[in-house]
């Protein structure tokens, strides 16, 4: 396991997110032992409709396929924005030893924002988490993709009549 963050990985996980244009755009990278073993980025508004297909749990499905492992310890994961609670404990189910995230998210946000769900102590594991690395580069992307959503929403208001 690396010892700690390294902001090669969250440059791949900012460019994850800016894949698809209609995703929020969410990007995560999965690593162990310096190698990337499994990326994703948002896929909730694939068709078909997808509520799980948060960047994390994908990033974790595929780095178990890439290993054969149900149990990442070891690994890393580098995402762009704080995990939500759902995200945060498949973090903590998968044994995955470290989180680093760039942007927090005060509304949903369970590894330090609203919650530490990660480092509670009811649980067997803890996951250690970071975050605010690249936090800039992050909220740039999310803000410049809800501007661009509020644009073509109210264009769309706007022709239909509302």
């Amino acid at each position: 396991m690396s010892s700690g963050y390294s902001e090669q990985y969250m440059r791949l996980a900012l460019d994850e997110a800016a894949l698809d244009e209609c995703e929020v755009p969410v990007g995560a990278v999965i690593v162990r032992d310096g190698q990337v073993i499994a990326r994703a980025h948002n896929a909730r508004e694939a068709d078909p409709p997808d509520p799980l297909g948060h960047a994390e749990l994908l990033a974790l499905r595929r780095a178990a396929e890439a290993l054969g492992v149900r149990r990442l310890t070891g690994c890393e994961m580098y995402v762009t924005l704080e995990p939500c609670p759902m995200c945060a404990g498949a973090l903590v189910q998968s044994g995955i030893s470290a989180c680093y995230f760039a942007a927090y998210d005060p509304a949903q946000g369970c590894c330090g924002s609203v919650y530490s769900l990660t480092e509670d102590p009811a649980f067997s594991h803890r996951v250690r988490t970071a975050g605010g690395f690249l936090r800039e580069e992050a909220e740039r992307q999310l803000r410049r993709f809800f501007e661009r959503k509020r644009k073509t929403d109210m264009r769309k208001s706007v022709e239909s009549g509302e």
